[in-house]
């Protein structure tokens, strides 16, 4: 498997969405030595940034005018996220942003890893679903997810697209605990699927990811193993002391997909750090309180 870097030499990174899994990555690559850069909307932000020594670029991907001053680096990670306080809808954000970003880096990036969503999945009866599964989406959302693939895969950058699930750990579950204690009912069925990924791996699988030039244009993150919703929760309340949850619609009719995601660990020997929730959930609570 070939890497995209070889040698002592600074590397020079950029990330776009610096958030919740873009800190964590940008934070590692420091560690490394690394050379990071990283775009923001806000003065405020970039102030922030420069603190932990990450190198803030102010612009809007909704701006294509505000990209011309991004750098030419190694590898760039796009992560944006929807801010739903804001004034353009997702698909703006998702495709139109993602659109001005792809043309501004077309001649400045070596490689791109592009953070995507299980949600382009469509099946809703406890399906397996893998890399090679159909793409379907029954939301919003996951049409949107998988427009903003094809923009990836069509533009002439050398790129690989992970399509995360749901990305848990500290400061996430915070809401859900308080919900917990006061018996307020969740939304779906108990014996749903969830799939997930504890945060601290989906950055594992981005540092590795974003370095190899052979890597496939596509891998599914998640964790071992999906686990329905009843047991996620029940943990979860054993874990804060709550009664055992509350489902508000126990006979809802979807039952979700078991994503499956052994290609990437495989490929690449990746060693998880929270294979499970049994691992992920008390370090996740843990921190949330330090």
């Amino acid at each position: 498997m070939g890497r995209l870097i070889l040698g002592s030499e600074t590397i020079n990174r950029l990330i776009i969405g610096c958030g919740y899994l873009g800190k964590r990555v940008a934070l590692r690559w420091l560690e490394q030595g690394d050379q990071v850069f990283a775009l923001t909307r806000s003065p405020e932000h970039a102030r922030r940034l420069e603190e932990q020594r990450i190198a803030p670029i102010v612009g809007d991907v909704m701006d294509p005018g505000s990209l011309s001053s991004l750098p030419n680096v190694d590898s760039c990670l796009y992560a944006v996220g929807f801010d739903r306080s804001g004034s353009y809808s997702k698909q703006q954000v998702y495709v139109t942003g993602l659109g001005h970003v792809l043309k501004a880096l077309a001649s400045k990036i070596r490689r791109l890893t592009y953070i995507s969503s299980t949600s382009v999945y469509g099946q809703d009866h406890g399906e397996l679903v893998d890399e090679e599964s159909p793409c379907e989406p029954n939301s919003e959302g996951g049409r949107i997810c998988l427009e903003a693939e094809r923009l990836v895969r069509d533009s002439q950058i050398p790129a690989t697209i992970l399509r995360l699930s749901g990305i848990y750990g500290p400061q996430r579950l915070i809401g859900r605990t308080e919900q917990l204690r006061q018996r307020q009912p969740l939304s779906g069925r108990p014996d749903a699927w969830l799939n997930l990924i504890h945060v601290d791996d989906a950055a594992s699988c981005v540092l590795t990811v974003a370095d190899q030039t052979q890597a496939a244009p596509l891998y599914l993150v998640s964790d071992e193993r999906p686990v329905q919703r009843g047991e996620f929760y029940g943990t979860f309340a054993q874990l804060v002391g709550a009664p055992p949850p509350l489902f508000a619609e126990p006979d809802a009719p979807s039952l979700g997909k078991r994503c499956q995601s052994q290609r990437l660990w495989e490929e690449f020997k990746i060693e998880r750090q929270f294979p499970t929730i049994v691992e992920g959930l008390p370090q996740a609570l843990d921190a949330s309180t330090t």
